[in-house]
């Protein structure tokens, strides 16, 4: 929420999503992944909002969360919708070389009648 309503970045006027966070064992720094629809160009803008942005999110998320140390965050583009995609399109196009008969087909049946 704080991303599409409190950033007032017309960088950010996308689909943002946060995927995952890492933090360090001490929760003092953590990596914060963020997938952007769009091509190339709208993802590296919306990173670069974001990252303008990260002392102001620092500072909100201080406010919201109960912790003794706030981590600070730095931001990473997510790109494993994209090629999770791609792998799924590359997979339904592939064939194998020996597949079989289609079974439902009552044609290509192996049982010969007669």
């Amino acid at each position: 929420m704080l991303l599409t309503r409190s950033i007032k970045d017309p960088r950010l006027n996308g689909v943002i999503s946060i995927t995952r966070v890492v933090s360090s064992n001490d929760l003092r720094s953590a990596r914060a992944y963020v997938s952007v629809m769009g091509n190339d160009q709208t993802k590296q803008e919306a990173l670069a909002g974001i990252r303008s942005a990260a002392s102001f999110l620092r500072r909100e998320l201080r406010d919201r969360i109960n912790m003794k140390h706030t981590p600070f965050l730095t931001y990473e583009l997510d790109d494993s919708m994209e090629e999770a995609d791609q792998l799924v399109r590359l997979m339904n196009h592939i064939r194998p070389k020996d597949q079989g008969p289609d079974i439902s087909d009552p044609t290509n049946s192996p049982v010969s009648s007669g």
